[in-house]
């Protein structure tokens, strides 16, 4: 008797971004339906897991490092993941979330909790992750095995990537992606 071959363990994660890289990635649609039976998915915005789980085979990360959540955050992703694939310009070039490079720590938390506060004007200790002195894309922080541009990458791209992953191959992404 054959056994069915096994499911690739699939995990998405959302850092610092729009989500609109997730967004595409529902956008395939009813083309969901014809790998759900080649695919677990084990973590992700639409599932109810706290903690990111081991032995996962493929993750792809939209957004960039920006906090120090994000940061640690990765590191446990890449310490776990067979395959990390940078989702988005974000992922692969810290894109919009880096506009804030330009500014320091101090004039960003100034800007954001003391000089646009109407009541309770003052920088947060508790719940709020504190910020890297830049944001990053993936790269610069664990290695990526493949960046996917694109804002966000077009659903057919990113079923694509998936499709040939699933069939042992490593995505030519030569002629179908583009950034921005």
């Amino acid at each position: 008797m054959n056994s069915a071959p096994e499911k690739v363990r699939l995990a998405t994660i959302w850092l610092d971004g729009c989500s609109g890289c997730h967004m595409s990635l529902l956008d395939i649609d009813h083309r969901l339906l014809e790998i759900a039976d080649r695919i677990e998915l084990v973590y992700g915005p639409l599932v109810d897991h706290k903690e990111f789980p081991e032995n996962v085979d493929v993750t792809f990360v939209e957004g960039a490092i920006t906090n120090e959540e994000d940061d640690h955050k990765i590191r446990i992703v890449r310490e776990r993941t067979k395959l990390l694939v940078a989702l988005g310009d974000c992922a692969v070039t810290a894109n919009v979330p880096s506009m804030r490079n330009f500014f320091s720590l101090d004039d960003l938390y100034g800007r954001a909790y003391l000089e646009n506060v109407a009541e309770q004007p003052g920088i947060p200790t508790e719940d709020v992750p504190p910020l890297l002195k830049r944001t990053r894309p993936l790269h610069e922080v664990v290695p990526v095995d493949l960046h996917v541009p694109g804002c966000p990458p077009h659903a057919d791209q990113i079923f694509f990537v998936i499709s040939e992953l699933l069939e042992g191959r490593v995505p030519d992404l030569g002629t179908i992606v583009r950034f921005g």
